[in-house]
């Protein structure tokens, strides 16, 4: 049972670190480049003509910054910018628990159990974390699987990069 406990404890720490380093990594590339290129082709062809205008790329820009203006002075505030980060986080997060429920949920029930988030590795984490075999997960193992962890991250990013 104690076992069963900590997989699911580390589950849920990995898990939610994967999220935030993709939330990162998503909001780190956006503004890399220039928040640019999310959008479809169809949202910025305003007349569906097969071509984007330099009007029509100014006048989807003009209505998303009327969209984050908020209170419509013409000038976006700090709490303005906030609240449209926050919105667009809270986008992807959801764009992201959709992809784990899609991705984990067996009995699609739409929701997450323990029994399905372990299902994948099986209690391999585990062994694989106690380097030593002794059934337990030492201070030091658990900084090694941390440290692997930021350099497989590490290596995704400069994979993306590259791309």
């Amino acid at each position: 049972m104690q076992k069963t406990v900590l997989m699911v404890g580390l589950t849920a720490a990995i898990l939610a670190g994967g999220l935030s380093v993709a939330q990162a990594d998503s909001h780190k590339g956006k503004m890399g480049k220039g928040m640019g290129m999310q959008h479809s082709f169809e949202e910025l062809d305003a007349d569906a003509d097969g071509k984007i205008t330099p009007e029509e790329m100014a006048n989807h820009m003009q209505a998303r910054f009327e969209g984050a203006d908020s209170d419509g002075d013409g000038a976006l505030s700090k709490d303005e910018l906030v609240a449209r980060m926050t919105e667009r986080q809270a986008e992807r997060m959801a764009a992201y628990a959709d992809h784990m429920i899609e991705r984990h949920d067996a009995n699609s029930d739409g929701m997450l159990s323990p029994d399905e988030m372990q299902a994948r590795n099986k209690g391999k984490m585990f062994e694989k974390m106690d380097a030593d075999g002794d059934g337990a997960i030492s201070e030091e193992e658990f900084s090694q699987m941390r440290a692997q962890h930021g350099k497989h991250h590490g290596m995704m990013k400069d994979k993306k990069a590259s791309e």
